[in-house]
C-alpha cells in the first residue's frame, strides 16, 4: 500500500507500507493491503505503520481524515510528528504541541485585542 499523510502545508509522509494501525471515532483499526476500501475520521493519537522492510514507524497525529482506495491510503491531519520509539514520540508530541499551544494563545490574544479595538471604534462612531 502507498501511504501519504498530508499536513495543511506539506506532504508529511510518503512511503510504501504493509500495515497501518490508527484510531478513529469508532476505535482502533488496522489496515492491511487487501482490506476493504473505506473512509473514516481520525482522532488525536498514534498512527503506527510497518514499512516494506518490516520497520515499525510511530507518529503522533491530530484530528484528520483517512481514505483507503485500493492500494492507496491518504490521510489529511492538522499536525503530525514522527518518533523512532513510543517513548521518544511522547516527548516529541509534548514539546511540539506545547509550542503550538503557545503560538495559538498568542494569536488568540492578538485577535482579542483587534476585536476590542474594533468594538471601541464602532462605539465611538455611534456617539
Amino acid at each position: 500500500m502507498h501511504l501519504r499523510i498530508f499536513l495543511p502545508t506539506e506532504i508529511f509522509f510518503d512511503r510504501q507500507v504493509i500495515k497501518i494501525t490508527a484510531e478513529g471515532d469508532n476505535g482502533c483499526f488496522c489496515i492491511l493491503p487487501r482490506h476493504q476500501d473505506f473512509v473514516t475520521s481520525l482522532v488525536p493519537g498514534i498512527v503506527s505503520v510497518t514499512d516494506t522492510t518490516g520497520t515499525a514507524i510511530h507518529m503522533g497525529v491530530d484530528h484528520g481524515v483517512l481514505v483507503k482506495c485500493m492500494d492507496k491510503v491518504n490521510m489529511a491531519v492538522g499536525n503530525a510528528v514522527i518518533g523512532p520509539s513510543l517513548g521518544v514520540l511522547e516527548r516529541t508530541v509534548d514539546e511540539e504541541f506545547s509550542v503550538l499551544d503557545d503560538k495559538e494563545r498568542t494569536a488568540r490574544s492578538a485577535v482579542a485585542r483587534l476585536e476590542a479595538g474594533f468594538i471601541r471604534q464602532f462605539l465611538n462612531m455611534e456617539q
